[in-house]
C-alpha cells in the first residue's frame, strides 16, 4: 500500500492538554499536516475527544430538516400521530446517528431534550387555558403526558446498551471495529 502524503493528514486525540503542542508528523521525507477536528462518514471528530462538538452537529443537521418539513407540523390536514411518526422517521434519525458512542453530560441532555420538545410544541400545537381563555405553550410535563413514547435522551440510553450487547457478543477473538469488513473480504462469514 502507498501512502499519498500530500492527501495525507493526522490528528492525535487525547485529553492532554500537551498532545496538541505537536504540529505536524514527519515520516521518512514527509510531513503530515496536524488536523484539530477531523469529519469521517458523518461522524465529528475532535482531538480532545470530546463529543459535544458532535452533538452541535448533529443538532443543526436535526434543525435544518425539522425546518424543512415544519409546514407539515403545522398543518390541520394530518393527525397528530402521522406528525409524530414523521418526527420519528425523518428528524430523529438524523439527530440520533452515530449516537452509540456517545456519552452525554448533563448539559448536552438538556440540549437534545429541548430540541425534541421545541418539535413536539410544533406537532401538539399551543393549549387553551381552562381558567382565563387564552392560548399557551405546553408545558413539559404536558408534552411528555402527550408524547407516549421515550424521550430522545432515553432512546440513546437505549441504543448504546443495544450496542454493548452487540460488542459483547463478539468474544475476544473479534475486534469491534474492521473485523467484518477484513473477514468478508477473506471469504468467511464473520466466523471463526
Amino acid at each position: 500500500m502507498e501512502v499519498s502524503a500530500d492527501k495525507t493528514k493526522c490528528m492525535i486525540m487525547s485529553r492532554d492538554q500537551k498532545a496538541g503542542r505537536i504540529h505536524n508528523v514527519r515520516n521518512d521525507n514527509s510531513t503530515f499536516e496536524r488536523m484539530e477536528e477531523f469529519r469521517c462518514l458523518g461522524t465529528t471528530l475532535t482531538h480532545q475527544n470530546s463529543i459535544a462538538e458532535e452533538i452541535k452537529s448533529r443538532l443543526r443537521s436535526g434543525s435544518a430538516c425539522y425546518h424543512s418539513v415544519q409546514n407539515l407540523f403545522s398543518s390541520r390536514l394530518l393527525s397528530r400521530y402521522l406528525k409524530i411518526k414523521i418526527y420519528r422517521t425523518i428528524i430523529l434519525p438524523v439527530v440520533l446517528y452515530g449516537c452509540e458512542t456517545w456519552s452525554l453530560t448533563l448539559r448536552e441532555k438538556m440540549k437534545l431534550g429541548v430540541f425534541e420538545n421545541m418539535v413536539l410544541r410544533r406537532i401538539f400545537g399551543p393549549r387553551r387555558d381552562e381558567v382565563t381563555g387564552e392560548w399557551r405553550r405546553l408545558h413539559n410535563e404536558e408534552l411528555t403526558d402527550f408524547y407516549s413514547s421515550p424521550n430522545i435522551v432515553r432512546v440513546i440510553k437505549s441504543r448504546r446498551m443495544r450496542w454493548v450487547r452487540h460488542v459483547a457478543r463478539m468474544g475476544e477473538e473479534r475486534g469491534c471495529v474492521g473485523s467484518w469488513w477484513g473477514n468478508r473480504r477473506e471469504g468467511t462469514n464473520g466466523e471463526t
